[in-house]
């Protein structure tokens, strides 16, 4: 971390020396023409002491000058009269350049009034070289200007380290003083957080404690608000569906009490007794998948077992007869033997009959069958009815969703809206799907599409081999007369 701001603070540092470089050429240059400036004002308005007369000396001239124009800070000027040095600026500079032969000789070469860089002992310099000419002197007299660079920038150099040590000690004092005042701002919503954790379905009845009158406690009064409505809405839905459980459970009970005690007789009466036992056992179970819509899913919803596809669609079949004068009719079916809940798929075919029948009219077709193909079995029904539109396909399947086939007499006689979704979520359970299929004679179809899982019975091979490459178990088929069974129900 102390790495970056390091870094951060280094990166402006580079440029802003670098700016501050490039405005201090320009200054010190912007230093030496104004120099010049003011010796050729001088030189215009000066007069020698006792005569009143213009000069006619140039080394006289600027011997006057340097005594009334003192140089600035780590600057000094002198003058060179013949090739020599002759006088310099009353402050001491930071190094004698005019006792220099060398140096003197370079500036006394020098055509004309120049600027250049010099080496010397305390850095770079910037030099200025001014002829000057007065009548009736034929010498050659020069001011030089030397302004020491390198020393102003070491001035410069302090400063910005000044600056920056004291932006850097700023923006850590203000970086500490953020988090602590975030950290204290912050700690209310992340009570709000950790409270808001705890609160589940089955506690809704913690609240946040409010202290103050800001924001943040108008928060935490609106949390708390938004958990009273929630614990009210669960609290009116447990009640709800406790309810309509009870209210359920009361007729069928009785109704199973009265078909038990019926007196034993034709063979026809005890199928049908045991028929009507066996719905009221399916209708119970759906009061329970009411419960288990409203909640989430459970471990327990399916009781799976051995079921064979044959008995399962005729039974199916023969159930779905008392949902209305309808051609009833059993499809293809698989002589297969697979693990599934046999009465939660029967459930599942019941809720697609009765849709069924609703959308379709009296002599209509509906059928129902089984087709094991590959490593998948498919359960389905299908009427003759208007179909299902392609935006509707998906969505019918939600829960409280209906969709209004037209041109179905029944079609007003609609439900709750949960048939198809208990559909679904009995496929799901089975690790499948639902969805709905358009027949080209017309009509919809809707298939349950579920995984193969099939028993082990001891005794059998190991699973056979699929051509493509993957195993599929073998399907355990029992020998019973499954086409008597089916003549019986009305498959010609």
């Amino acid at each position: 971390m102390m790495l970056l701001v390091t870094t951060a603070l280094a990166v402006p540092a580079v440029g802003i020396t670098t700016v501050w470089q490039r405005q201090l050429d320009a200054q010190v240059d912007e230093q030496l023409r104004q120099e010049a400036d003011e010796l050729r004002r001088f030189a215009g308005a000066a007069r020698e002491p006792g005569t009143g007369r213009p000069y006619s000396d140039g080394a006289a001239l600027l011997t006057a000058y340097m005594s009334v124009n003192l140089p600035r800070r780590d600057a000094t000027l002198f003058s060179i009269v013949d090739g020599r040095a002759d006088r310099r600026s009353p402050a001491d500079p930071p190094t004698r350049l005019d006792k220099d032969p060398a140096l003197v000789a370079r500036l006394a070469a020098v055509p004309g009034t120049a600027i250049g860089w010099v080496d010397s002992p305390v850095g770079r310099v910037r030099y200025g070289v001014i002829p000057v000419r007065v009548s009736g002197d034929p010498r050659d007299v020069r001011l030089v200007v030397l302004e020491f660079r390198d020393r102003q920038q070491h001035q410069e150099h302090r400063v910005a380290r000044m600056l920056l040590g004291a932006g850097a000690a700023a923006l850590v004092l203000a970086g500490l003083a953020s988090w602590l005042v975030a950290g204290r701002v912050l700690a209310p919503i992340r009570l709000v957080r950790r409270t808001a954790e705890r609160i589940g379905e089955d506690d809704l009845r913690r609240r946040l404690e409010v202290s103050g009158s800001d924001d943040v406690a108008a928060l935490a009064h609106t949390f708390n608000r938004m958990l009273d409505r929630l614990e009210n809405a669960f609290t009116a839905q447990r009640r709800f569906l406790d309810e309509v459980a009870h209210e359920l459970r009361t007729p069928i009970t009785v109704i199973r009490g009265h078909l038990e005690l019926m007196d034993g007789g034709a063979a026809e009466q005890g199928a049908t007794r045991a028929l009507v036992v066996d719905e009221l056992d399916r209708m119970g179970r759906i009061v329970r998948d009411l419960l288990l819509l409203a909640k989430a899913e459970r471990p327990d919803f399916l009781t799976v077992g051995s079921t064979h596809l044959t008995d399962l669609v005729v039974d199916a079949v023969a159930k779905a007869r008392a949902l209305g004068q309808r051609n009833w009719m059993v499809a293809h079916v698989s002589e297969a033997t697979v693990l599934l809940d046999g009465q939660r798929v029967t459930q599942a075919l019941m809720q697609l009959a009765s849709n069924a029948v609703g959308h379709t009219e009296n002599g209509d077709l509906i059928e129902m069958g089984s087709l094991v193909r590959g490593d998948r079995v498919l359960l389905w029904v299908r009427d003759t009815g208007p179909g299902v539109g392609p935006h509707d396909r998906e969505r019918i399947f939600d829960r409280f969703a209906q969709a209004v086939r037209s041109g179905a007499r029944d079609a007003t006689r609609a439900g709750i809206g949960l048939g198809l979704a208990i559909v679904l979520e009995i496929a799901q359970a089975h690790g499948g799907t639902a969805r709905v299929e358009d027949v080209r004679t017309g009509g919809a179809r809707f298939v349950m599409d579920l995984p193969l899982r099939t028993p082990y019975v001891e005794g059998d091979h190991e699973p056979d081999t699929h051509r493509g490459g993957r195993a599929k178990d073998r399907l355990v088929r029992r020998k019973r007369p499954a086409l008597q069974r089916l003549r019986d129900h009305g498959r010609r």
